[in-house]
């Protein structure tokens, strides 16, 4: 069911009610710690599902369905976002204005995050270990933060003369926090900077957060709100972190609601992957090579050559999202291997950038094998490249699975805006998704 609008092939209330719970999960969900936490709570009562966390920021779930000697069914996504994160020792004052130091994480456009509201998510680790979770700004009554922009009126030379990429300096992105200065000094006590001072004091009152304590803090820096219907239709959700928490919710719920499976399942959610997949939370890590040794151990297989037989007779669809038409930008893509929105799941046989470098090209073979599973069950689908030859290009973790000798496939929503605050995608791709995603642990 290659080249046709999917809406023409879905009841659009089970498209919608799905897309709703989506969306909500994507509001609440801003950071790999909190989509653990809530992958966690959303599957402790299942059924037939183990789950393995790593390090609180990356998870494997686990449905055990027969031999495991025949390898399994695989879908990896990766649930880090482009974000701006808190440096070890952010707060300053400068002109009597309270400032944090930040440092971006993966490939932002900076541009695109000044003058906006934003909200603080993550965790302060006390020096004893006591982990105190931060939520600041999504809330009813919290206050935003922002990083102020400079005025038309005196930014041609500075800004506006400048290349795009080099407008806004990483080190210009200062982030704004307080401008009241503390009330009360301690007799005989010298406070240079009153305003930095007032916000240690309200850190320490409201938060139990001392000075110190940022520097064993991992607190990120996002967008303010939830995620938003888009169209005068509401067939579209705009939000933060699609990349890649769609693919990951939908694998997610595809492991859930699964009748049967085809293999021994598997749904990894890697962290890392927007800074290439490093450390050991990320795919380039030997985590999950971990994961199916303690699954085989419990089995009572224990020699390392079962182990990489097994992995070598896996197979895996790396979910990740892909470029979506943008009308107004039709220059960057070959249209007739470009993905459309609203299309279905984009299925890409390699990614990489201009000679396919740095890329998994998936074998023909297991390129029909799939073709041939997503067509038996309906799923709407289509190819995609991620731009022109030679426009630019990106890679995802299918090349770090591959690496076990996994056959392995690029499969994932299409995306207007991709690694922006505000990105958008169809309720229907994202459904089908889902679908797709299903049908791949469930047909032989």
């Amino acid at each position: 069911m290659k080249g046709t609008s999917a809406w023409s092939k879905v009841d659009k209330k089970e498209v919608f009610d799905f897309a709703e719970n989506y969306r909500k999960f994507l509001s609440q969900c801003k950071t790999e710690r909190e989509v653990v936490e809530y992958m966690k709570e959303l599957l402790k009562d299942q059924d037939g599902l183990k789950l393995f966390e790593i390090r609180g920021k990356a998870l494997v779930i686990f449905a055990d369905s027969g031999d495991v000697k025949n390898g399994f069914r695989i879908i990896a996504s990766h649930i880090d976002v482009p974000r701006i994160d808190l440096k070890p020792n952010p707060l300053f004052e400068d002109t009597e204005l309270a400032m944090m130091e930040t440092h971006y994480y993966g490939g932002i456009k900076k541009y695109q995050w000044v003058a906006r509201p934003l909200a603080l998510h993550g965790v302060v680790v006390k020096e004893d270990g006591t982990v105190i979770k931060v939520n600041i700004g999504d809330k009813e009554g919290d206050p935003v933060f922002t990083f102020a922009d400079l005025l038309p009126h005196l930014s041609r030379k500075i800004q506006g003369d400048k290349k795009i990429s080099e407008a806004i300096p990483g080190e210009k992105l200062d982030l704004l926090v307080g401008n009241i200065p503390v009330e009360k000094i301690i007799k005989d006590t010298e406070v240079k900077d009153k305003v930095k001072e007032n916000i240690l004091r309200i850190l320490k009152e409201q938060y139990n957060i001392e000075e110190e304590d940022f520097v064993s803090a991992e607190i990120e820096i996002v967008p303010q709100g939830e995620a938003k219907d888009v169209g005068f239709d509401k067939g579209l959700i705009g939000g933060y972190g699609h990349d890649d928490r769609v693919c990951a919710y939908t694998s997610v719920m595809a492991i859930k609601d699964a009748r049967k499976f085809a293999k021994p399942a598997l749904v990894i959610l890697y962290d890392k992957e927007e800074i290439g997949s490093d450390g050991n939370t990320g795919a380039q890590s030997l985590a999950i090579e971990y994961v199916i040794t303690q699954i085989l151990k419990e089995k009572g297989i224990t020699d390392y050559y079962t182990l990489r037989e097994v992995m070598y007779k896996s197979e895996a669809i790396s979910a990740d999202v892909t470029a979506g038409v943008n009308p107004g930008w039709k220059e960057v893509h070959e249209i007739k291997n470009a993905a459309k929105i609203g299309y279905g799941l984009a299925i890409s046989k390699y990614t990489g950038h201009g000679g396919k470098y740095s890329s998994n090209d998936a074998h023909a073979e297991f390129v029909a094998k799939v073709r041939r599973i997503l067509n038996k069950n309906n799923v709407v689908w289509q190819v995609a490249e991620l731009g022109k030859i030679d426009e630019g290009g990106g890679g995802t973790v299918a090349k770090y699975l591959s690496k076990f000798g996994i056959d392995t496939i690029d499969a994932g929503v299409p995306l207007l805006g991709m690694h922006s605050p505000f990105e958008i995608a169809s309720k229907v791709d994202i459904y089908m998704a889902y679908k797709g995603y299903k049908a791949f642990l469930e047909t032989e």
